[in-house]
């Protein structure tokens, strides 16, 4: 008997011994009196052991059948409790949530959020990774993934947070010591700051020409070359040269004065996304669904992540 006919004795077995009839266990089960009869001489055939007595009348518990009844109703009623608890999440999400995302998103972005949904859902825990290298979520275990990039991977649900522009920025002193590049032809005459992905290649940069063809060149010769994104900013804001950056990591500091940003009627912003993304799954954990739904409510709300190009004339060199 497999594990799926072996449930189905079970319950024409406990229906039959609590309504004490073939007739009425079967109605109860919406199934025929002949094939309760039948479940429940498969359960005893395989347990070797006679469960119950049958008369025209009525039915009769032997002592193997009332020890195997108590035993059975206990299983069910776990089985129950089964239903229940992953019911109940559907209201009150719990449980643990993996989330990969990259060190500087993660620390600008996510953990700042992080408050906010442990309080709506405080049956949740939270175990985020930070690690700028592309994971497999599905093999290496994680709920979803907050990535930025060129994201083309259709195995998985991408929900977008934002486009990812970039800017090219320098602080007032550089500007002041070296002068203001007018056009792409002045940056060989600059300090250039330079990202290298883990790959090995460097980010380009992009510029709109008078034709309307784009024209992508590498930052060279580089004053410094950096891997982390953030670390961009941080060259940057010590007048070390110009750093193409994200307009969320450059946004603070346009703000405070003490960044510019300069090209910005020739540099173009890049075709960049930050998207949330979770593997396609027919039933999505209630746990997973709440923090999802949580986490782009939050983004929505940072203002660093939507910022209009427009906005940059205001602190342009």
């Amino acid at each position: 008997m497999d594990s799926s006919q072996r449930v189905r004795a079970i319950l024409s077995f406990v229906q039959a011994a609590q309504s004490g009839s073939f007739a009425a266990a079967a109605r109860s089960l919406g199934i025929s009196s002949a094939a309760v009869s039948k479940n429940v001489a498969s359960l005893e055939q395989g347990l070797g052991v006679r469960l119950m007595n049958r008369t025209t009348r009525s039915l009769k518990l032997t002592a193997e059948g009332l020890a195997f009844l108590e035993q059975a109703r206990i299983a069910l009623d776990a089985l129950d409790a089964a239903v229940d608890t992953v019911a109940a999440q559907r209201v009150v999400p719990a449980g643990r949530v993996r989330i990969s995302t990259s060190a500087a998103f993660g620390r600008d972005q996510v953990m700042p959020a992080l408050p906010g949904l442990l309080e709506r859902h405080p049956a949740l825990s939270v175990e985020v990774d930070f690690d700028d290298r592309r994971v497999d979520l599905v093999q290496e275990g994680y709920d979803l993934a907050v990535r930025g990039g060129q994201l083309v991977d259709s195995a998985l649900v991408s929900r977008l947070i934002c486009r990812l522009n970039m800017v090219l920025i320098a602080s007032p002193a550089y500007l002041a010591r070296y002068g203001v590049p007018r056009t792409p032809q002045d940056l060989p005459q600059h300090r250039l700051i330079a990202r290298r992905f883990l790959g090995g290649r460097l980010s380009p940069w992009c510029f709109r020409l008078a034709d309307g063809s784009l024209d992508e060149r590498e930052p060279a010769p580089a004053v410094i070359t950096v891997s982390a994104p953030e670390a961009l900013a941080q060259a940057a804001l010590a007048g070390l040269g110009i750093a193409q950056v994200g307009i969320h990591h450059a946004w603070p500091h346009l703000r405070a004065g003490s960044l510019k940003v300069v090209l910005a009627d020739c540099h173009h912003p890049g075709t960049y996304e930050m998207a949330l993304q979770y593997p396609h799954r027919a039933l999505l954990a209630p746990r997973v669904r709440a923090t999802v739904d949580y986490l782009l409510e939050a983004f929505a709300r940072d203002e660093a992540l939507h910022v209009p190009l427009t906005a940059l004339r205001a602190f342009t060199a």
